[in-house]
């Protein structure tokens, strides 16, 4: 599988569900357009990223599938937040999560690569999570953003991290809000490639 991210959380749940990699990261302007609503954005996103990859693939004899994933957290009123800039955008930005509910939607593109390409074309979709967190303090917040995890981390904090104790409720895959819902993942791929089984090599029950 060729993965266009260099999260290594993606990464990192795309090999513990026994997939071998090869990363080719695409460079695409993420900026939201106008009106565009944040799951718009980011399936947008994920499909721009899957396009650059396989237009950068053109002329090898790269075969097989191609993953590309956006991860966003946005608010009730549709405010997306990014990775911080600095810690004060990560301060920021967990005042603003800070007792309420927010949403964390993941866009994923697949798309067939080699001779099988043109027949079965991609599938992309969006997947949502819901996530609720304890009022924080100052002191909770500052804590937080000196430990550095918050920096590269969309909404600025990392739930497979210290980010968890944030964390007061959540609806919908966990795995989600770490950056792929690698459930729904598997199961699209099989419609991708028109195939059974897969669910269940992953789960190492078959092949």
């Amino acid at each position: 599988m060729y993965l266009a991210s260099q999260s290594p959380r993606r990464r990192q749940l795309l090999e513990e569900a026994g997939f071998s990699l090869t990363v080719v990261p695409a460079g695409i302007d993420e900026t939201r357009r106008d009106d565009e609503t944040p799951t718009h954005l980011v399936e947008r996103l994920a499909c721009q990223k899957a396009e650059a990859t396989r237009a950068s693939l053109e002329g090898t004899a790269a075969e097989g599938v191609l993953l590309a994933a956006d991860t966003i957290v946005w608010t009730e009123d549709g405010d997306v937040l990014g990775k911080p800039e600095d810690e004060s955008a990560a301060r920021a930005m967990l005042h603003e999560l800070s007792g309420r509910t927010h949403h964390v939607s993941t866009g994923v593109c697949l798309m067939q690569l080699g001779p099988a390409a043109a027949a079965r074309g991609r599938r992309s979709f969006v997947e949502t999570t819901r996530v609720s967190f304890f009022a924080l303090t100052d002191e909770q917040i500052d804590a937080y953003v000196a430990s550095g995890e918050p920096m590269d981390k969309a909404g600025a904090y990392g739930i497979q991290g210290r980010g968890r104790i944030l964390v007061s409720g959540i609806e919908g895959d966990w795995a989600n809000v770490v950056g792929l819902p690698i459930a729904r993942v598997v199961r699209e791929l099989e419609a991708l490639l028109g195939t059974q089984g897969l669910v269940a090599r992953c789960l190492g029950t078959a092949g």
